[in-house]
């Protein structure tokens, strides 16, 4: 009788230590399992977040940058408060906004847009933004909506512009930046100066506020841009 239950016990053991080498391989099992559904799981998100990135740059594949400014491409993330990834229905006009806040840099602005996705309950922002250094910033692509022109959304690119002083002027650099962003926009999209317009054009709101206070200083930009897409036509077909 000892035998048998020093025999039991040895079985025992045996089977204890089985038992636990069965449940460690699940285990195991479980947490690799469970480390591909992560991992597949952050690949999409990562493909989804970056997708605009990649169609932006495929849609400009074909694109003839000459004439164009430099352009700091810098996406805002996909977001229902800044960047909602509405596709663009089509691009039939350029708007001119400003930012109203003087002395801010196209980085600043961007860095607000880029903020509204933590849920501020305000929707804004802008395919580009132009500093005071000349710099150009875009946040939206090209084929998306960006939340700037109201009821025009859908079917223009907007470029927000940055100012010195509550006057809304702009020195020169910018003002040499928003005529050749938008002399070359209008040479992409084939479009002439009678589709740009103002924020105010569309609203009635003084946006931007010295091409609204100041019509002669309008109408000068937009004989500006008519002269910069003649230079940039005739430097494409060179």
């Amino acid at each position: 009788m000892i035998h048998k239950k020093k025999s039991h016990r040895r079985l025992s053991k045996a089977y204890r230590r089985r038992r636990r080498i069965v449940y460690r391989n699940r285990a195991v099992l479980v947490l690799c399992m469970a480390l591909l559904v992560w991992t597949c799981v952050w690949g999409i998100r990562r493909k989804v977040s970056d997708g605009g990135a990649n169609q932006a740059v495929i849609a400009q594949t074909s694109v003839d940058w000459r004439g164009a400014p430099a352009i700091n491409v810098q996406l805002l993330t996909p977001n229902q408060y800044s960047r909602p990834q509405k596709k663009l229905h089509a691009v039939k006009g350029i708007v001119i906004h400003y930012t109203a806040n003087p002395g801010t840099t196209a980085q600043a602005n961007h860095n607000y847009f880029e903020g509204l996705k933590d849920g501020s309950g305000v929707y804004a922002s802008s395919h580009f933004i132009v500093g005071l250094d000349g710099e150009v910033v875009q946040n939206i692509p090209t084929t998306e909506e960006a939340y700037a022109s109201n009821s025009r959304n859908d079917d223009t690119i907007s470029i927000e512009t940055c100012h010195q002083d509550e006057s809304g002027s702009y020195n020169e650099k910018t003002y040499a930046s928003m005529v050749q962003l938008t002399g070359w926009l209008c040479v992409r999209y084939h479009l002439d100066t009678e589709d740009v317009i103002r924020h105010y054009d569309i609203t009635g709101k003084i946006c931007p506020k010295y091409f609204v206070d100041h019509e002669d200083a309008w109408k000068q930009f937009k004989r500006d841009v008519s002269d910069k897409i003649k230079e940039i036509k005739t430097e494409q077909r060179g």
